[in-house]
């Protein structure tokens, strides 16, 4: 009888948490978003991912670990496009042309400062966070825009503007869109949508340099993000992310990989979290309407 009741109660615990070694059921590859939403950036921060609008400037929140999410902050009426959560728990968002960028308070979805870039020729489009800055990517005006911090990450009262000289050149349509640090973290990458390229920026002076990448050409270079000496390239509409491993100092890297995923529909930029990549199906090739429907999906690390 013991070793009946014994035996019950082991069939119980594998019942309850499966044999030695299983774990829960994987997190989805697939997150809805709201219809007519036009997501563009994205931002991750735990098991929290952020998604802005680029119609309205709303900014949804989803869990990475069920799938669902709400809208966490109300549209604004300028777009959000690209994202960053710093470890503060700041969200930084690029307001396209609307020619701004604003910080919200993931704790409170409260504004805690707004920045006023430029209101002509200028599409505020990706961000990058450094121990000393945010800094903005315009994809009209040969420029970058610093958000400098002070002591404990204060915020300042205005931002500055970087320009951009060198190898870069300006072109009618989409220009630097993505931006990154390099490995060493004394320089930033960004890349230019309308030529495919890569740019090393020297943050100090504004000086572009290309960044020779072996056996590519990039096409269609979208969002940035980078992992150790590997770069992520979205080239958004070919559908495909390109892995690129880079020096350190980012002056140039060789092509590992590209990946594709039927799901897949003009995706824009990418977050990581855990071993996936998680990224929003802009579908530009589709006319948005309120009944749109978008997703990001998730594939893992190429």
């Amino acid at each position: 009888m013991r070793s009946a009741r014994r035996a019950l109660a082991c069939a119980l615990v594998l019942l309850t948490f499966g044999p030695p070694g299983a774990s829960a059921a994987a997190d989805p590859t697939t997150i809805p978003l709201p219809d007519g939403f036009r997501p563009e950036g994205i931002a991750i921060s735990g098991r929290w991912a952020y998604f802005g609008s680029m119609g309205t400037g709303a900014i949804y929140r989803a869990d990475l670990t069920t799938g669902r999410g709400e809208q966490f902050v109300r549209g604004t009426g300028t777009a959000a496009v690209g994202l960053k959560v710093d470890e503060r728990g700041r969200l930084f968002v690029a307001g396209g042309g609307g020619g701004d960028a604003r910080v919200v308070d993931t704790r409170t979805g409260t504004t805690l400062a707004t920045f006023r870039f430029g209101t002509r020729s200028t599409f505020v489009n990706d961000v990058v966070l450094t121990p000393q800055a945010a800094w903005f990517t315009d994809s009209l005006t040969a420029v970058l825009y610093k958000v400098p911090f002070g002591p404990d990450g204060a915020l300042p009262a205005r931002a500055e503007v970087i320009r951009l000289s060198g190898d870069i050149a300006y072109q009618s349509g989409t220009n630097a869109n993505g931006i990154e640090t390099t490995p060493d973290g004394r320089g930033l990458i960004i890349a230019q949508h309308n030529t495919g390229k890569l740019f090393r920026v020297d943050p100090a002076t504004g000086v572009t340099r290309t960044v020779t990448v072996n056996g590519g050409p990039l096409v269609n270079t979208d969002g940035l993000l980078r992992d150790g000496n590997t770069l992520y390239v979205v080239e958004n509409r070919v559908n495909r992310v390109a892995a690129v491993s880079l020096d350190p100092t980012g002056a140039s890297g060789t092509l590992l990989r590209r990946v594709t995923d039927p799901r897949f529909d003009v995706p824009t930029t990418a977050a990581a979290y855990q071993d996936r990549l998680y990224l929003p199906n802009g579908r530009f090739t589709t006319t948005p309407t309120p009944n749109t429907t978008y997703t990001a999906v998730a594939i893992p690390k190429p």
